[in-house]
């Protein structure tokens, strides 16, 4: 059974993630703050107003009792949240009564943020400065150009026009996640980089981001950092210029990385250089249902498993060959088919039929959006049943012992591989056993003995 991606749906999941130590350093930015308040659920949001002058410990049962009994899931969902991103810290008194505390270093930013305002990062280059900037039409189409083209890269370097490459420690964070190679042998996509590419955009954007920051160790980056600067730019005005020579060298190193993601463009002036944060770069502290993309969907699926992708993009054609037969492309439609092979292809990759049936549903074109199904119900069904026809049989490395000298050789032989627990299969009459692959040594070692 192919294993499936895990996706953080907020990139708060990775500030979580982080020692309680890093976190708290975190805290003494006020931007930090505000992002991580941003991202809680309304009644999270709203322990923290209250909690934010009281300087006590505040009882759990008595905030328990702030809600009404039928919220109560909602309730431990909030406290749950807090007390992950350490706002809330947990205090226990002589009695083993818990009561919750809030972060010294949260509450006095939060505090300072009330009341005198907060000001951005780093402020806007005035126009006299930057001249002519992109627009915002203009900065999305780029942003969608440059995250094609990464992604076509991924499927097969030799569909990017642009030739584009990818700096050393962006390709780290590739290979570590969506691409795999041998010895001597070109990258190729993973099992998981198979699965990457189904997934919504910002689903996408905060893997690679998840990738980016694990490995910022390996690089000689403190994690810390990155996040920190990662949500600041979440603070940046889309479209607005800033300039380079506000950045330390890792925010630099930073900027061109996800400048080839198409999170930030650089520009270049007569006296001065400045990046210009995208709309995939401001919705970064956001939660995945609160910036999935509005994007109109493409795709129209028949109940005779024709395939029909209104699109001229080469990253459509290509995604689509991930589970389908694309039989010819016009200039602004793919015609294909959703065939047994086809799939078959698509589950040795390690896509899933849920995988499948959902790139399907979420890339509806608006003139099938409304119908209930959205994919017609018969196509869904065959998809899901190939995939448990293949799931039936399942292979496990193994091997096979015979001519053995003996009777009570082989029975010993036996016993010892069901008392551990990797005997697969035996027969008495011809003397012959086959163990799981991973224990052949030991089973080898054991025989060497019993001689």
């Amino acid at each position: 059974m192919p294993q499936v991606m895990v996706v953080a749906r907020n990139f708060m999941d990775m500030v979580a993630a982080l020692p309680a130590a890093k976190l708290d350093m975190l805290y003494d930015s006020a931007f930090i703050c505000e992002a991580v308040l941003r991202s809680f659920p309304p009644l999270a949001k709203k322990y923290v107003i209250q909690m934010l002058y009281v300087s006590a410990p505040m009882p759990a049962a008595a905030m328990q009792e702030w809600v009404l009994d039928e919220y109560a899931s909602k309730h431990k969902v909030a406290i749950d949240r807090l007390l992950q991103l350490r706002v809330f810290v947990e205090v226990r008194d002589r009695r083993k009564e818990v009561s919750y505390k809030m972060n010294n270093k949260f509450q006095a930013n939060m505090q300072k943020y009330l009341v005198s305002g907060g000001c951005l990062p780093r402020e806007p280059l005035p126009f006299s400065v930057t001249a002519r900037l992109p627009t915002l039409v203009e900065l999305e189409n780029y942003a969608l150009e440059q995250w094609e083209c990464f992604l076509l890269q991924l499927i097969n370097s030799s569909q990017v026009e642009k030739g584009t490459t990818f700096s050393s420690s962006m390709m780290k964070t590739f290979q570590r996640g969506l691409l795999s190679s041998r010895d001597g042998e070109a990258a190729k996509l993973s099992e998981n980089g198979f699965q990457f590419l189904l997934m919504e955009t910002n689903a996408q954007l905060w893997y690679i981001m998840r990738e980016y920051i694990s490995s910022a160790e390996e690089r000689g980056v403190d994690p810390t950092d990155l996040i920190s600067f990662l949500l600041e730019l979440s603070f940046h005005t889309q479209g607005a210029a800033y300039s380079l020579s506000t950045l330390t060298e890792v925010q630099r190193i930073a900027v061109m990385d996800l400048m080839e993601l198409g999170l930030v463009k650089l520009q270049q002036g007569r006296k001065d250089s400045w990046f210009i944060p995208t709309k995939l770069a401001t919705n970064l502290s956001s939660s995945l249902s609160d910036s999935a993309a509005s994007k109109e969907g493409i795709v129209v699926v028949e109940t005779n498993f024709r395939l029909y992708a209104y699109s001229a993009s080469k990253l459509h054609c290509e995604i689509l060959r991930l589970f389908s037969r694309v039989e010819y492309q016009l200039p602004n439609l793919i015609v294909g088919a959703i065939t047994k092979e086809s799939l078959y292809g698509a589950f040795d990759n390690g896509i899933t039929a849920e995988q499948i049936v959902s790139f399907l549903q979420q890339n509806a074109h608006p003139r099938v959006i409304d119908k209930i199904p959205i994919v017609p119900e018969n196509v869904t069904d065959q998809i899901r049943l190939w995939e448990n026809d293949r799931n039936r049989v399942e292979m496990i490395l193994s091997h096979v012992y015979e001519d053995f000298p003996s009777k009570d050789m082989f029975e010993q032989c036996c016993d010892h591989a069901r008392d551990n627990g990797y005997l697969l299969w035996e027969d008495a009459k011809k003397m012959r056993l086959i163990v799981s692959g991973e224990f052949h040594q030991e089973m080898r070692e054991f025989l060497r003995r019993q001689r």
